[in-house]
């Protein structure tokens, strides 16, 4: 069986301001934009994924996350488009690029977060990735993920076809990549050119340097509306023109390009077969109208929402606070997550165990919308906001996290914690099967799992209150308690005793 599509690279934050202006600002002469809408969505390496993955392919990215509220809606964003995220730690902000729109024009770009940041080490799951990929796209944008050693290795090893997207702050390619795709401008920074060549002469004799110094199969050249050159074996090279100039918002043309071409490859096309997919598809891209109409809205902020309600220990401010201070240290990150409605005694054991494992608890804390998506519309009881407060208040919780979704994975990708408490009467020998002991592993963590003990339910609680009765609790429907002297039991069975 096929493995998945690989993208690898350095992720970004972009934000679209669409406003008006009506005015000059008073005391300098510029116009002032009232902004109407906001959209978030990943660029970079993640806008290269979100391509790949809405043309129908299974796609793993490899990038790097920062412990902030940046990372944290990337994290959210590439979850929804059905991204699979194998999350490097990053030192340093998420890197943002906001551009400010009015009537369709593009009146300023703010970029932001700072110097590149250094990315951490890949886990062993990131290295099988690259290794059982059946195509990978390194999207590079200059920021250090393409430079990883390790991940370098990894690249050089992988008998999948690779695309390097380069960047010219960026590294050379890896030797022997099957097809590198700069654009015009960036073969010109890469390469020292002849005053006076015409276009093609340039961009052939770039491409072919490049082909040279980087030891690579094939080299194409993106033209914008006139196509590409196409430089592989051989000395003449193969201009592929577009289907039809088409004029509009080219933001994301050559992430779109790319990521058409590897997936091409990966299904066992020629190079020049997916040159050619890759050319109509980037000019059907623009002529459509860019990448506004080619990924759907994005849904508002949620995980990384810093709600208000429930104080300054609920919120991706507070979690990318305590994480980051744990981190430094060298500690053990902690995670556990639930509905939490109608807090009771064995949540508190639940989470009480839970803290004694690390040297941080972050609680993930369903939305309201989420509880009433999973439990009904009558649920929860406690909105959120008083659900959040309350974790907060104890002594055990260091932060709380909330989010919307059916389950946490956004929220534990952008975490990404040591440890991950599971409440449950869990098989405790063998694969168990936690849903979230998979996605742990992406990042080296391990999940862990402590036993229910009888006679504690939210959901009879509810019950005997609508009914008037007293909260006797049932058999069968427990609620998680700290383990004994032994520690919490290990999803292969072992215990966690000692693990801080």
């Amino acid at each position: 069986m096929a493995g998945p599509v690989v993208v690898l690279g350095d992720i970004l934050l972009d934000r679209d301001v669409e406003g008006v202006v009506n005015r000059l600002c008073p005391d300098s002469p510029v116009p002032v934009l009232d902004e109407s809408t906001a959209v978030d969505r990943p660029g970079g390496a993640g806008l290269a994924a979100v391509f790949a993955a809405a043309q129908g392919a299974e796609v793993a990215l490899v990038t790097a996350l920062a412990d902030d509220a940046g990372g944290a809606r990337l994290a959210e964003l590439l979850a929804a488009a059905g991204v699979r995220v194998y999350a490097l730690p990053l030192r340093g902000a998420t890197p943002e690029k906001v551009r400010l729109h009015a009537r369709g024009r593009v009146l300023l770009r703010h970029d932001r977060g700072g110097a590149d940041g250094e990315p951490g080490e890949p886990s062993d799951a990131v290295l099988r990735l690259l290794a059982s990929a059946s195509a990978v796209l390194v999207s590079d944008y200059g920021r250090g993920v393409a430079r990883q050693p390790a991940l370098r290795s990894a690249l050089a090893a992988t008998r999948a076809p690779v695309v390097w997207d380069p960047h010219p702050r960026g590294p050379a390619a890896v030797p022997g990549v099957h097809l590198a795709t700069p654009n015009e401008s960036e073969v010109r920074e890469l390469v020292k050119t002849t005053p006076g060549a015409s276009r093609l002469a340039t961009a052939s004799r770039g491409a072919q340097e490049l082909r040279r110094r980087w030891r690579a199969g094939a080299v194409t050249v993106t033209l914008g509306g006139d196509g590409a050159l196409l430089c592989h074996a051989g000395s003449t090279p193969l201009v592929v023109p577009a289907p039809a100039r088409a004029e509009g918002d080219t933001c994301g043309a050559g992430d779109r390009f790319a990521a058409t071409a590897t997936i091409a490859l990966s299904d066992g096309a020629l190079v020049s077969e997916a040159v050619q997919a890759a050319v109509t598809e980037a000019s059907a891209y623009v002529a459509a109208g860019g990448v506004s109409t080619a990924l759907p809205p994005a849904r508002p902020v949620t995980v990384t929402g810093s709600r208000p309600a429930g104080g300054d220990r609920v919120g991706v401010v507070a979690a990318a606070t305590v994480i980051a201070a744990i981190r430094a240290g060298g500690g053990t990150v902690v995670a556990t997550g639930g509905c939490f409605d109608l807090l009771h005694a064995g949540h508190v054991a639940t989470l009480e165990a839970a803290r004694q494992l690390g040297d941080c608890l972050v609680v993930c804390l369903n939305s309201d919308a989420s509880v009433a998506g999973l439990k009904g519309p009558d649920r929860p009881v406690v909105p959120q906001g008083d659900r959040g407060r309350l974790l907060a208040a104890l002594g055990c919780v260091d932060a709380v996290l909330v989010f919307d979704e059916p389950t946490p994975e956004a929220a534990l990708t952008w975490l990404r914690p040591d440890v991950w408490v599971k409440g449950g009467d869990y098989a405790t020998g063998g694969e168990p099967g936690l849903p979230e002991a998979e996605l742990l592993r992406r990042w080296g963590g391990h999940t862990v799992v402590v036993p229910y003990l009888d006679g504690r339910s939210t959901t009879d609680m509810i019950a005997a209150a609508r009914a008037g009765g007293a909260t006797t609790g049932r058999p069968g429907d427990r609620t998680p308690t700290p383990p004994g002297p032994g520690g919490a039991v290990g999803a292969d069975g072992a215990t966690a005793k000692g693990a801080r």
